[in-house]
């Protein structure tokens, strides 16, 4: 009894002590409490105490739960029964509330039935002992359907300290047992205001996706009554539910699949198909059409090998779901975003048509259902390009919201290079196209708008810059040509940089290369002198241009040496971070390697020059200056040289080099020994130099 108030005094004072360190120090021992054998009698005792208030029902409810999961091992043998009594007394004494109390308890009992073989219930387990109860106890209903819904959900609960071997066991028990506990559910259907938990409790019973033939449920009872509940004024969160759990179900636990169920796939596609008007419904709560899309998403990704055949049947599905990808919030259009991924993997591989025989047919079949699909995919690159557009407000979003918006624009590059693997780069790119032309045409008096959309149709053509041909000669001429003429918006700059940087492949092979890199080269200069960001996108835009076009490029050096000298000495007009200028180093390097060995001598001799220079004032300056200075001052300039030598490929000319660049080295070498972080780059540089 003195541990029973010592208890109730410590949640008191939990819960209403003024004081905080008396709070953290009840918390501690109510902590501490819970992991004692004695918690099992005394949260038990309370529990049946009349005199409890709600703070301790749920601090005991809470206790004698988690003991059941995971010390049920403290207890002897000959506990279960007294335990198991003593539970169902209280699921009884709770049945009505407070619900809080009612769940814990139902859990409790749950877990125990994890823990104890199911002839220690009696006849045939916990399912039939609920069921006796249930017959007994008529008016204990509510309790007893809480404690029928978790039933199923702890078979996956591994807070549990059960043996893998019992809760396979228990998985084996409940699925021998479903259709006893359907039974329960169906006669409690005649209860009207318990429906809801009924359906909630059927849903439950589903994720098992066991036991019961889709012919069966076709015409079950509990699947017919969802099924009507979907077209009642209220859309019912559990009838949503159930019909979720059911199109998992027609695909799951059967080697036949979903040819198996089709009974049951046949009276749930009609129905859901019914709701579709509701998408485009103003007046419907959010929460509803949110429901409604996900019932739509479900049954895409189920389905999407029937969907894919492109039967007339299937594609009213995928028009349905081109209405969910079209709804203003994102959280709802973003559901088909898995659909359209899975139909393109099925559209494209090979393996998918291993059933029409030769390669002929294969190859026919393949090319009827690409044409078949090919509206589909048009319409959606038009209807996800708004969904990567910077909000008006951009400059005050948080970084979390920021965060966010780039998942966003990551999860639409996606989709994007989903559409250009079944329409082909080149096609998808003239769709882009158009979007960026009305962009750039529809310029008003608001500059947001002016940039926003041509920023957001830019992104998406560089999303799908891997599946654009490099001969392709009707579109990407015309975007090269109007990329001059965009506002230098640094968002939409930096956007333009990185657009330029993922089509170097085109610009090489392109007949109107050589004519557009002036241009483009421009255009990254402005980059490098608009922001940190914008400069950093153009220092790798220009990497990848060099990389790709550094035979175009072997006739502008001089050019190409201006940007690198400017970037390297840091000059205030250029804002390029020191990581970044390594990818003009880079750059410069892969174009030195096309050169002629003497051209290359005096080209790598350029290279270095502005690399060199500060180390050789802080070695002027002498030994004990040169030993004071931060490591980061000598390492941003060694990391420089060992890019340089990495990538520099004429071995004569960078053995010339290093002959002459030594006592520079040994300079440091033999100064700054203690300097692990400088001995570090000094030595990768020296490695990339023997290679």
């Amino acid at each position: 009894m003195d541990l029973q108030n010592t208890v109730k005094e410590a949640l008191n004072a939990l819960y209403h002590h003024p004081d905080d360190a008396v709070r953290m120090q009840a918390d501690r021992y109510l902590q501490d409490f819970q992991r004692t054998l004695d918690a099992w009698q005394v949260a038990d005792n309370l529990l049946h105490d009349p005199s409890s208030n709600l703070e301790t029902l749920i601090f005991c409810s809470q206790t004698l739960r988690s003991k059941v999961q995971r010390d049920f091992e403290e207890l002897p043998s000959t506990a279960f029964r007294p335990l198991r009594d003593s539970l169902n007394t209280l699921l009884k004494k709770f049945h009505k509330g407070p619900p809080k109390v009612r769940t814990q308890i139902s859990i409790a009992v749950a877990a125990l039935a994890v823990h104890v073989p199911a002839e220690d219930w009696g006849d045939g387990g916990i399912v039939k002992w609920l069921r006796d109860e249930m017959d007994s106890h008529p008016e204990y209903i509510p309790g007893f359907l809480e404690l029928l819904t978790v039933l199923p959900e702890e078979v996956l609960n591994y807070k549990i300290a059960a043996r893998p071997e019992r809760r396979r066991q228990f998985e084996k028990e409940l699925t021998s047992q479903m259709e006893i506990a359907l039974n329960i559910l169906t006669a409690c259907l005649s209860i009207s205001e318990l429906k809801e938990q009924v359906l909630e409790a059927f849903a439950s019973w589903l994720r098992l996706k066991h036991g019961i033939p889709g012919s069966v449920l076709s015409s079950h009872p509990l699947v017919l009554t969802a099924l009507s509940s979907l077209n009642s004024e209220l859309l019912s969160e559990a009838s949503v539910n159930v019909i979720s759990e059911l199109i998992h179900y027609t695909t799951a636990g059967n080697i036949d699949g979903v040819s198996a169920n089709m009974p049951l796939i046949q009276v749930i596609v009609p129905q859901v198909m019914n709701l579709k008007v509701q998408l485009g419904d103003s007046t419907k709560d959010e929460e509803d059409v949110k429901a409604i899309a996900r019932l739509f998403a479900d049954m895409g990704d189920s389905y999407v090998e029937l969907i894919a055949t492109g039967s007339d049947e299937s594609m009213l599905i995928v028009h349905a779901l081109l209405e969910v990808a079209s709804h203003p919030e994102y959280d709802i259009a973003s559901m088909t975003f898995n659909f359209w991924h899975s139909l393109q993997l099925n559209l494209t591989k090979r393996e998918s048509y291993i059933s029409y025989g030769n390669e002929a047919c294969i190859e026919a079949e393949r090319n009827r259902r690409l044409q078949v699909f090919r509206p589909a995919y048009e319409s959606l690159v038009s209807l996800v390009i708004f969904r990567v557009q910077y909000p008006e407000d951009y400059q005050d979003l948080s970084y979390e919201d920021l965060k966010e918006f780039k998942q966003t624009k990551y999860a639409v590059a996606d989709v994007l290079t989903d559409a250009s693997s079944v329409l082909g780069g080149d096609a998808t790119l003239k769709i882009l196209y158009m979007k960026l032309l009305e962009a750039v045409s529809g310029h008003g008096n608001n500059e947001h708008k002016e940039w926003c959309p041509a920023e957001a149709a830019l992104f998406c053509i560089r999303a799908i810059s891997n599946y654009v041909s490099v001969v392709e000669a009707e579109v990407m001429p015309q975007i090269m040509a109007l990329l001059p003429k965009l506002p230098h918006q640094p968002q939409l700059l930096q956007t333009v940089c990185l657009t330029i940087g993922a089509y170097s492949k085109w610009l090489d092979s392109a007949s109107c290369g050589l004519s557009v890199l002036p241009s483009v080269l421009d255009i990254l200069m402005n980059g490098m002198g608009t922001s940190e960001e914008c400069a950093a996108a153009a220092a790798l835009a220009f990497r990848h241009i060099c990389d790709d076009c550094r035979k175009k490029l072997c006739g502008c050096l001089e050019g190409l040496f201006h940007i690198y000298n400017k970037t390297v000495n840091g000059e205030d007009s250029f804002k390029v971070p020191a990581e970044d200028s390594l990818h003009l180093v880079e750059a410069l390097s892969m174009v030195v390697t096309e050169l002629p060995p003497d051209d290359a001598k005096r080209a790598l001799e350029a290279l270095c020059i502005p690399v060199i220079t500060p180390l050789q004032e802080a070695i002027n300056q002498g030994p004990e200056s040169l030993s004071k200075r931060p490591s980061r001052q000598l390492t941003v300039h060694i990391d420089r040289f060992a890019y340089i030598f990495r990538f520099v490929n004429h071995p004569q000319v960078v053995a010339d080099a290093i002959q002459r660049l030594w006592p520079i080295f040994k300079a440091i070498f033999d100064i700054r020994a203690w300097d692990m972080r400088t001995m570090e780059s000094l030595c990768r540089a020296c490695k990339y130099a023997v290679s």
